[in-house]
This record gives C-alpha cells, structure tokens and sequence, in this order.
C-alpha cells in the first residue's frame, strides 16, 4: 500500500527550529521573572521589617509622649491634694474660730444683761455700755466674715475637687493608653494572639491630634495651676480673717474692760464720798438727837421756875387792901413770868427747827443709804460680775501658715 506525505524534511527542521526558540523564550521569560521575584520578595521583606520597625519606633516615642504627660498629671494632683488638703485644714481652724467667738459674744451679751440690774440713777447708757454694744457688734461683723469665708473656701475646695477630677480621668486615661500602646509595642511576628481583623485600617475613630492632645493635658494642668494660686489666695484670706478678726475683738475686748475699770474707780470714788458724807450725816443725826434732848431738857426745866413765879403772883394777889402793891417784886415776877414765856417760846421754835432739821437729816441719811446700796450694786455687777468674766480673752490667738 503506497501512503502520501504531508511535510518536508524543510517543514519537520522548520518545526523543531520553532521548538527550540519557542522554549529559549519561554524559558528566558521563566528565569527573568524568577529573578525579579526574588529581587521582589527581597525588596518587600526589607521595606516590610523597615515599615514594622518605623512603627515601633513611633510607639516607643509615642510612649514617652504619653509617660511624660502623665508624670506632669501625676505631679499635679500631688501639688492639688497637698494643697486642698492645707485648705481644708486652715477652713477648720476658721470654723473652730467662728465657733470659739460665741465665747465672747456670750459673755458680752451676759455683762449687758447683768448691767441692766443697776439700779435708780446708775442705770445709766455710760462708756462701758457703749463698749459692750461695741463689741458685740463687732463680734457679729466677724462671725459674719468668717461664715462668708468659710462659703466661699468651701466653693474653692469644690473647684479643687473638680481639677483634681479632671487631672485624674486624663491621668487614667493616660495609663490605659500607655499600656495598650506598650502591649502594641511588645508585639512580634512571633507573638502569641495576633490574628487578622479585617477592615480595621479603615476605622477611623479619632477624636484628637497630637497637638489637641497635648493641649487638653496642658490646659487640665493650667487649670489645677490656677486654683491652686485661687486656693493659696484662699488660705491667705481665712488667715488675715483670722488674725483681723482676733486683733480687733482683742483690742475691743481690752476698750471694754478699760471702760468697766475706769467705771468701777468712779462708781467707788462716788461709793466712798457717799459713805464719808453718810458718816458725817449720821453723826450729825446723833448730835442732832442731843441738841433735841438737850432743848426739851432745857424746855422743861423751865416749867418749875414759871410754877414758882406764877404760884408767887398767885400769892401776892391775895394780899390785903392797900398791901396789894405794884411794888418792885410784882413788877419783877411779871417780868420773869414773860421772860420765862419768851425763852420758852424761842425754845419750842429752835426745838422744832432741830426736829425739821432732824427728819431733814433722817432724809439725807436715808438718801445717801439708798444710794450707798445703789453703788455697792453697780460695783458688784462691774467689778464681781463683769470683770470677773472678762479677765482673760477667751480666744486663743490661732494662726494659720501658709505655704
């Protein structure tokens, strides 16, 4: 059986010819992209580690950024307890100040009380009087003070609270992140629970940039800054209230004790000129009551010599005839019984001149015993009472350091 051909022996070289430069080709294109794969993964493997080692350096300098911010916050809220606590400390000795003046007030308002006692003339609206409604006035005016003091000390310490808080939800804040940015920075290609989390470079979740962030921490930190100063100021004012206050109820204090003192001295001066002019007055009275004995005395031994003279004209009338004479004796025993009628008569009128002038000095006794008593109350209320109360200020003297 005879079979066709359908190649040359032209065609069949041809063919292999192709074969052969189709593979060179093939094979060329093989090894080059071979080449530049490797070159690739090379290339990719470094800009990769450069890439991871770039953001850890990030995170570490991020950390610092972090770490120095929250030793600054830290810091602060040392300074603002120590100060909210010295604070707190001055506003209770103000408060056991404020309550420690009711001491005075108390014993003022007594001696006012006491003083209202005195009696008749010695009731009267004198120095001591005026100092005393002084001082309680101006007790009142410090308790006011102190309690509007302790308000506003009591706003400023919630001021403090209040940047204290602040200082420490940013300290917080800064710790967590701290730490979450520290986990981050520990990781390796190594590490233990790194997974995929698809899409999450596409979370956009941000509230701040870097410059906002430092800022909200720099102005918490201002703000603490200016309270403390506010707090400070506040702690000078409780101390300058303090000592004010002290320094001008002392001073009142001693104008009142000097006003009672010099009282006392003009109410003893007057007691003891009252009690010299009652002695003179009572010995007076006594010899008075002498004189009186003596001209009653004297009024009735008159009466014997007017009997024996009218008893002698009486006798002489019954004389007989012409012996009833106007003679010498009868003329003399009518003149004696009228001497004796007028030395009687003046008598009686010194005697009750001597009784008038008796009962006149009885009054004035009784006058200046009233009076003595007034006194020697109005001395007792001051002296024994009122000075007895106030010989020691019964505030201590309390001041308060400020730092």
């Amino acid at each position: 059986m005879h079979c066709t051909l359908a190649f040359t022996p032209n065609d069949w070289m041809a063919s292999n010819q192709g074969n052969y430069l189709a593979s060179d080709r093939v094979r060329g294109g093989a090894e080059r992209l071979r080449m530049e794969s490797v070159r690739l993964c090379s290339e990719y493997d470094d800009k990769t580690k450069r890439a991871q080692a770039e953001v850890g350096k990030r995170l570490g300098e991020r950390i610092g950024d972090i770490n120095f911010w929250k030793t600054e916050l830290n810091h602060e809220i040392d300074l603002m307890i120590t100060e909210t606590n010295a604070l707190n400390e001055a506003k209770r000795i103000l408060e056991k100040n404020l309550a420690e003046t009711e001491n005075p007030l108390h014993i003022s308002q007594e001696c006012l009380y006491n003083r209202e006692k005195r009696q008749s003339i010695d009731l009267v609206h004198d120095n001591p009087e005026k100092e005393l409604i002084r001082e309680i006035d101006l007790i009142k005016r410090c308790q006011e003070r102190m309690r509007n003091t302790i308000d506003r000390a009591n706003v400023q310490l919630g001021l403090n609270r209040a940047a204290q808080h602040e200082l420490e939800r940013d300290a917080g804040d800064k710790f967590i992140a701290e730490n979450l940015d520290t986990t981050s920075h520990l990781l390796r290609n190594t590490s233990r629970g790194i997974a995929y989390h698809d899409g999450v470079h596409r979370i956009n979740n941000t509230i701040s940039v870097p410059e906002t962030w430092a800022k909200y921490s720099n102005d918490n930190i201002q703000r603490s800054q200016a309270e403390r100063l506010a707090s400070k100021n506040m702690r000078n004012e409780i101390e300058s209230v303090i000592n004010t206050c002290n320094n001008e109820m002392w001073m009142q204090w001693n104008a009142a004790n000097t006003a009672l003192n010099n009282r006392v001295q003009e109410t003893t001066d007057a007691r003891n000129k009252i009690q010299a002019h009652l002695n003179k007055t009572l010995q007076e009275v006594y010899e008075m009551e002498k004189n009186i004995e003596l001209l009653k005395k004297s009024i009735h031994d008159k009466e014997a010599p007017m009997q024996v003279a009218q008893t002698r004209l009486d006798t002489r009338l019954r004389r007989p005839n012409v012996e009833l004479c106007r003679d010498s004796v009868h003329n003399r025993l009518v003149q004696e019984v009228g001497e004796l009628t007028d030395t009687v008569d003046h008598l009686q009128h010194k005697l009750r001149e001597a009784e008038n002038a008796l009962q006149a000095l009885l009054r004035t006794k009784g006058a200046l015993e009233q009076d003595l008593s007034i006194k020697n109350n109005t001395l007792f209320i001051d002296r024994e009472k009122c000075l007895a109360m106030r010989k020691t200020f019964p505030i201590a003297p309390r001041l308060v350091a400020v730092a």
